[in-house]
């Protein structure tokens, strides 16, 4: 079982008195993980093929090419073009890769201090931008010329920024407090 998971499953007492849950049903979980990358002007065919297949060494999933839903003239994009490409995590490839993402992963990212507290939205969902693709043990060997950043979204079942913070801070995800902007 993978430490996340049981971590997730353990989440319901230690959060049960703060949020006053009754119900072991209450407590906020881990619904599903989306890596997401957006191509840009990458039109030849070859960069998408690479693009689609580090995704798929990162995730061990293959990932789905998403269309523009229209045609915007100033970025040169038509309707149908392909925008990006995004791959759907659930079960155990889930929490697999959290567990490679929270230990592995963004400690290997360079001046990796913790992830502001800002990621995680209103509706309890944490959003994790990463600049360079490399820092995934899968990729990290190959040339550095077509280096593509993504995105992280790991879906939940929190009701709240409070409850979801509280919860990603039991699953041991390196949050760190935001400075207070004046």
């Amino acid at each position: 079982m993978s430490l996340t998971k049981q971590r997730q499953q353990e989440a319901f007492l230690a959060l049960k008195e703060t949020f006053h849950y009754t119900s072991p049903m209450q407590g906020p979980r881990i619904m599903k993980v989306v890596v997401s990358s957006g191509v840009g002007k990458k039109r030849d065919k070859k960069q998408l093929e690479l693009i689609q297949d580090r995704l798929a060494k990162i995730t061990g999933q293959q990932s789905v090419a998403r269309a523009a839903k229209q045609s915007v003239a100033s970025f040169k994009v038509r309707e149908g073009d392909t925008v990006g490409l995004q791959v759907t995590l659930r079960g155990a490839r889930m929490y697999d890769f959290l567990d490679k993402l929270v230990h592995i992963t963004l400690p290997r990212t360079r001046d990796f201090r913790g992830l502001k507290a800002s990621t995680i939205d209103s509706m309890g969902n944490m959003t994790i931008g990463i600049k360079e693709h490399t820092i995934f043990p899968e990729t990290a060997d190959e040339d550095l010329k077509d280096v593509f950043g993504l995105a992280v979204t790991v879906v939940t079942t929190a009701k709240g920024k409070e409850e979801a913070e509280a919860f990603f801070r039991h699953l041991g995800f390196p949050l760190i407090v935001d400075a207070v902007k004046k």
